[in-house]
């Protein structure tokens, strides 16, 4: 008598955590920039316990990849620390929300990134999993900026989704920002004979109400309306009360649009400055992060925006998008929480905001393109 082949029981899924307690986990373990040494030992941990995980330390950095051979991987990524604030209260859970540092930017993500890590036990994509660290600080000191110079292999993907904020919205590419020093001359005098110097400080004046008047453009990229801005965002300036200022220092940011090159993004700005600048004084391009262009015609990322049924709209910031466009890999900004309660005492994120997020990142998991 023959029996048929004996098959492996179907592999099912651990039941979903409840993700406000989840993230109010998160919240209650301070991570404030470069202090994120005790939030990545407890996600270690728990990227550790998932069969089939190989997880890569690398500083505070984790990436965690699934090795299934599929033809597709996305990346999924997210920071884990947060800005300065109240960490010794904690999470509080008020009903549906929970408050506290971080919540919103973005422990709220993690918590989905985390959850769907340990529970989507057969997706239908490779996924690599990437916690990393100092993201709200200077750029040289970024994570996932080290990542890709130390381990490149480890970022590998074919599109990549970033859990910011954005209220389960979609935010897709993001706006190159510029940062430029200009320090305009003057003739030091005595304020009693003003007349034998040049007000350095005075001089300003015309730049700063050019940059006022600023006719600022709105590209369409990919079906996504950017909006550009120039601001004057720190002067600094004086001798003494008697003295007539002979130097001034202005800091001007410009957010531009992912249709422009960076060069072109720079000579546009130096052109609108160019008719206040003479000789001997000096405009340096001091900082500066690329944009990103949307990327929304990869299937997987139109995958997100068919099960998301979310507004799609144009990141007018800049985000760690752009360091995975720069490497070829399109990405997008798509989290719980509202952008606009980051970095706020009354930081929070709702239960329906992170269940939202996790259907849909689930679901994209499961189905792949």
């Amino acid at each position: 008598m023959t029996h048929p082949p004996v098959s492996d029981p179907p592999v099912s899924d651990p039941p979903v955590s409840d993700l406000l307690a989840l993230t109010a986990e998160l919240v209650d373990i301070p991570s404030v920039s470069h202090h994120e040494q005790s939030l990545v030992a407890h996600l270690e941990a728990g990227l550790r316990a998932v069969p089939g995980l190989t997880v890569d330390r690398i500083g505070d950095n984790l990436v965690a990849r699934t090795q299934l051979g599929l033809p597709h991987r996305l990346v999924l990524a997210g920071h884990t620390d947060t800005v300065p604030g109240d960490t010794v209260a904690g999470a509080r859970i008020d009903g549906d929300t929970c408050h506290g540092l971080g919540s919103a930017d973005m422990k709220g993500g993690l918590a989905v990134m985390l959850e769907l890590a340990r529970t989507v036990s057969r997706p239908a994509v490779d996924v690599t999993w990437v916690f990393y660290a100092c993201e709200e600080v200077a750029g040289e000191h970024n994570g996932l900026r080290r990542l890709f110079v130390e381990a490149p292999d480890l970022l590998v993907g074919d599109a990549a989704i970033l859990g910011e904020p954005t209220g389960a919205a979609i935010e897709a590419g993001c706006q190159g920002t510029m940062r430029f020093e200009v320090v305009l001359a003057g003739v030091r005098a005595h304020t009693a004979r003003p007349w034998m110097g040049t007000n350095a400080i005075h001089r300003a004046g015309a730049l700063l109400a050019a940059v006022a008047d600023y006719t600022h453009r709105e590209p369409e990229v990919d079906g996504c309306r950017f909006r550009e801005a120039l601001q004057v965002v720190r002067i600094e300036g004086g001798v003494a009360g008697n003295v007539v200022p002979d130097e001034v220092r202005l800091m001007v940011n410009h957010r531009y649009a992912p249709d422009r090159t960076v060069a072109e993004a720079e000579a546009h700005v130096r052109e609108v400055l160019a008719p206040f600048v003479d000789a001997g004084d000096t405009v340096d391009l001091v900082d500066h992060g690329a944009a990103a262009a949307p990327g929304l015609d990869h299937p997987l990322l139109q995958g997100l925006v068919d099960r998301s049924g979310a507004d799609v709209r144009a990141k007018l910031g800049w985000t760690d998008v752009a360091f995975f466009a720069e490497h070829g890999v399109p990405a997008v900004n798509f989290g719980p929480g509202e952008p606009t309660l980051a970095h706020t005492a009354d930081e929070r994120v709702d239960r329906s905001s992170l269940e939202s997020c996790h259907a849909v990142l689930r679901g994209l998991l499961v189905s792949g393109v």
